[in-house]
């Protein structure tokens, strides 16, 4: 037997110890590199992020705060309800992700299957409502209506609906006292979206994912002095989930109440008669287009004229806010937001807008002095006044023959306004504009604070538009290669227009600035601005910001915190002018167009200022519009579709004004029944326990209002001139139908461009 030298195997020994060493500090260098990069340079976060694991949360809502009427009376507060809730985190632990147990539980309920199913899905761009579009980590309601036997089912039979709880939880309400429904003033609540946390983390009020938050109206103006602050409880936890101890506990703090200038009493029969005036415009014949008027939609606005504070805002079609709470259903989802129901969500006293028709005439007016012209005239009142070969028809093509301005406000002649129009239009250079055009009647409408907001403690409100020349350009502009695609020059009448428009429709012609003087063409306002200009004729010509809080009160009632009336201007007209304006207006309801809406009225002891107004719009049945004020209030009501001013609103505003002021038919003032002869200064009394005072509600609304004479709500036409007080309520003969009857197909311009066609307004 050979013997190996044992020097033999050494270099394969040595090679394989040299490679087990560099392995084995490899790895040792690799974990301590690793040891070093999560215990050092990342120690922090991921200490952080282990602390954070065995920390648990449980979130107290605060309760809300209520929104109460100027009186104290609730419109919007907190009732406790036995709330059905799941935990979506739980149900995706089934193997069905829950249908199961939302089946059986949508039996206990009465519910429909599906709609439980539809309510714990989160919502995306893809997923219609009901949908849920909070945190998918909360609770999520389903039905907050769960009588005590379904809840004690649900309770007592826990092992079959595991991840459903019913308890009783505080959730806000709208009582609507004395029918007052207040919709789209109030607005709604629903729950905080992870991108609205994220938004709001640095802020001064951060959300939590169980905050509901205000999507609309004044809950969403003052959601933050509202929503208070959740209390927040942190236990410690170990990796089992069992509680070891207390972290920290944060208090809920509940939310601030606001007080707003809102009577309900007020606010409900300005409801009830804003439905009531198109309930009987539906019932009236319009002969333009041969079938009942629409009144598909109105506004009425019932402001402080010293203060811009708002009384009574109401907007119809309305809908039911108490929809929202708990989650809302697919049919009442679909209801608020399809176009079947017309989009009851809008509030149409801040976001409607339309062309104003006549009331807009006091613009024009003050333009007029602006530019020069006496307030006295004399200016020829003629039945008709052409541009161009193209004829513009006065009121039943009536000649008044030479007035002032405040006859023609009286009259509502719209051809004195046509020839002040055209005659500045043409001082400006005409189709070839100066360099610096004065442009008096559109300058003055900025000045009045249309074209942009009014500022009202509301969100989303609407700027309406002033159709100057630079909207004439910026609109032409955006529009223009659609035009010229679908124009034709020998096409139906709107591919003309269309035709028209893309050859000059960047120019600002004749006819447009005499449909502008009227309140026709391209003019949009909103009934919130129309009331804040009057008012402002009333108070002697500053222009509030329109508020609706008045107060914000803390929980404990220590702090009041008033909302004081903001002024944003002043009207662009000296005392005189004003007076001259003011009295003319007195005139349109002693013996002008709204004579006959006002027969009996107590005007030695409470003068009566209005204007009336019918806005023809392309396509559509005439809008009635009315505005009016007294020392104390502007109301100014607009229906859509409804026919003409005094017509349609005309008796709707005077029983709001009845109701006010405590006036009969006959025109006797019965304080007692007066609701609010002067505007209320005082804010509630509250208590020493933080608590607001309130009066006792009529549960029988009528007791609230003057009824009106049986003849009040008729109607008619006869909108360019007072009526005969003996023929107030009856129908109106042939002859005295309203002017759109004769001027239904003519054309407002030809080859010369006058204006945009078939749009103006009555009186």
């Amino acid at each position: 037997m050979t013997n190996i030298p044992e020097t033999g195997r050494s270099p394969r020994v040595q090679i394989r110890l040299v490679v087990i060493q560099v392995l084995v500090l490899s790895l040792l260098g690799t974990l301590g590199g690793r040891l070093w990069y999560l215990q050092i340079r990342e120690g922090d976060q991921y200490a952080k992020e282990a602390s954070g694991n065995h920390v648990q949360q449980v979130v107290q809502p605060a309760v809300r705060g209520s929104i109460l009427d100027a009186r104290g009376v609730p419109l919007a507060d907190n009732e406790t309800r036995l709330v059905v809730s799941a935990s979506r985190t739980e149900l995706l632990k089934m193997k069905d992700d829950g249908k199961a147990v939302l089946t059986k539980l949508a039996g206990v309920l009465g519910m429909d299957a599906e709609e439980v199913q539809q309510k714990v899905r989160l919502c995306d761009a893809e997923t219609p409502q009901p949908c849920w579009n909070g945190s998918p980590y909360q609770p999520i309601p389903i039905t907050d209506e769960a009588t005590a036997k379904q809840a004690l089912q649900i309770r007592e039979r826990a092992e079959d609906f595991p991840g459903i709880t019913a308890e009783p939880q505080a959730l806000r309400r709208y009582p609507s006292p004395g029918k007052a429904n207040t919709a789209q003033v109030l607005g709604y609540l629903s729950p905080v979206t992870d991108e609205e946390i994220t938004k709001a983390q640095d802020t001064s009020s951060p959300y939590l994912r169980s905050d509901m938050v205000g999507r609309s109206g004044l809950e969403r103006q003052y959601d933050k002095q509202l929503r208070g602050k959740a209390g927040v409880t942190r236990y410690e936890v170990d990796n089992l989930g069992r509680v070891i101890g207390e972290a920290e506990a944060d208090p809920a703090q509940p939310g601030a109440n606001l007080v707003t200038s809102i009577d309900s009493r007020v606010q409900r029969i300005a409801e009830y008669e804003l439905n009531e005036a198109m309930k009987e415009a539906r019932k009236q014949h319009d002969r333009n287009t041969n079938r009942n008027y629409e009144a598909d939609s109105g506004a009425v606005v019932v402001m402080e004229a010293k203060t811009g504070r708002v009384v009574a805002m109401a907007s119809n079609p309305t809908y039911d806010p108490n929809a929202w709470v708990g989650g809302i259903s697919a049919k009442d989802y679909a209801n608020l937001t399809g176009k079947k129901s017309n989009y009851p969500l809008l509030n149409r006293a801040i976001q409607g807008q339309s062309a104003p028709g006549s009331i807009f005439k006091v613009i024009p007016t003050a333009a007029a002095i602006q530019a020069g012209y006496s307030f006295e005239g004399p200016y020829n009142c003629s039945s008709s006044y052409s541009i161009g070969g193209q004829v513009f028809k006065n009121f039943e093509s009536q000649n008044h023959g030479p007035i002032s301005l405040g006859r023609a406000l009286e009259v509502s002649c719209d051809t004195v306004f046509y020839a002040l129009a055209h005659e500045e239009w043409k001082r400006d250079g005409g189709n070839k504009p100066k360099k610096n055009a004065d442009d008096w009647f559109y300058k003055t409408a900025h000045q009045f604070g249309l074209g942009e907001e009014t500022g009202i403690d509301l969100p989303n409100e609407v700027t309406g538009r002033v159709p100057d020349r630079q909207w004439k350009l910026d609109y032409w502009t955006a529009n223009k290669d659609a035009w010229c695609k679908y124009g034709k020059k020998d096409g139906t009448y709107a591919e003309k227009i269309a035709y028209e428009n893309c050859l000059e429709g960047n120019r600002l012609r004749a006819g447009d600035s005499v449909n502008y003087s009227i309140g026709q063409g391209d003019t949009l306002v909103t009934p919130i601005q129309m009331a804040t200009i009057y008012a402002a004729i009333s108070n002697g010509g500053t222009l509030y910001d329109p508020t609706v809080g008045k107060a914000v009160i803390s929980p404990d009632g220590k702090t009041v915190t008033e909302i004081e009336p903001k002024a944003h201007g002043k009207l662009p007209t000296s005392k005189k002018t004003l007076a001259q304006i003011d009295e003319a207006l007195e005139g349109v309801a002693t013996r002008g167009t709204a004579a006959w809406r006002f027969g009996g009225w107590p005007q030695d002891e409470i003068p009566m200022h209005a204007k009336t107004g019918t806005a023809e719009v392309y396509g559509k049945q005439t809008t009635s519009w009315f505005a009016t004020y007294t020392k104390d209030y502007s109301i100014v009501m607009t229906i859509s579709q409804g026919g003409t001013g005094s017509g349609a609103s005309g008796p709707a505003v005077r029983n709001i004004y009845n109701a006010l002021y405590g006036v009969s038919e006959d025109g006797e003032i019965d304080k007692k029944k007066a609701l609010l002869s002067t505007p209320q200064k005082n804010l509630p009394k509250v208590r020493t326990d933080g608590t607001i005072t309130s009066p006792k509600i009529s549960k029988d609304p009528a007791k609230d209002r003057v009824s009106p004479s049986p003849d009040a709500r008729a109607t008619t036409p006869q909108d360019g001139g007072p009526a005969d007080p003996q023929q107030t309520g009856t129908l109106p003969s042939p002859e005295n139908t309203n002017r759109e009857t004769r001027r239904r197909h003519r054309r407002r311009r030809g080859g010369t461009g006058t204006g945009k066609g078939l749009r103006r307004a009555a009186s």
